[in-house]
């Protein structure tokens, strides 16, 4: 049993250490509703440094755009802006917090922050790791997050948030 442990633990630490800490790269995006089925895909660029500094950009569809600047939250999506202070809008604050320490490795927090608990994998060679809600949803938490890593250099490949309305969007970071 002991065995067992010390594999587990020395896996969860190799997971955290191969975490890539910043971006500078192409994404895709495809958004599902979950009721209805249909999709919406959307194509960017995304730049992360690692901490609390996040753009994306989208070419498809053009000026669309997602930024955090420490705790602004600035948005352009689909028509619709916004520039939100995630210290005076919960909701926000919950899901700036859960998408930065996805991005930045740090798994652990998001779970707790989304009241989930976790799940670690191997498929096709890749690190999964998967957050589910063990029960209620924090308001504007996530019922689910399933996070790939590349395990030759700990790079996230892909993201996937389900929030608790059954909207699902699907970061696929090249």
């Amino acid at each position: 049993m002991k065995h067992i442990t010390l594999i587990i633990i020395a896996m969860l630490f190799s997971i955290t250490a191969f975490a890539q800490q910043t971006f500078d790269t192409d994404f895709t995006q495809t958004k599902t509703m979950k009721v209805s089925g249909k999709t919406t895909d959307k194509v960017g660029h995304i730049v992360f440094d690692g901490k609390d500094q996040l753009k994306m950009t989208y070419t498809k569809p053009d000026g669309d755009y997602f930024i955090i600047e420490g705790n602004m939250v600035k948005i352009n999506m689909d028509g619709k802006k916004a520039d939100l202070d995630a210290n005076k809008v919960k909701m926000v604050g919950l899901q700036r917090s859960t998408l930065l320490n996805c991005l930045s490795g740090n798994w652990e927090q998001a779970a707790a922050d989304n009241n989930a608990e976790t799940t670690i994998t191997e498929e096709k060679g890749e690190k999964v790791i998967s957050l589910n809600a063990k029960g209620k949803v924090p308001k504007g938490g996530y019922r689910s997050v399933v996070l790939t890593y590349r395990p030759s250099n700990g790079g996230l490949v892909k993201m996937v948030l389900e929030e608790a309305a059954g909207i699902i969007n699907t970061y696929e970071i090249k």
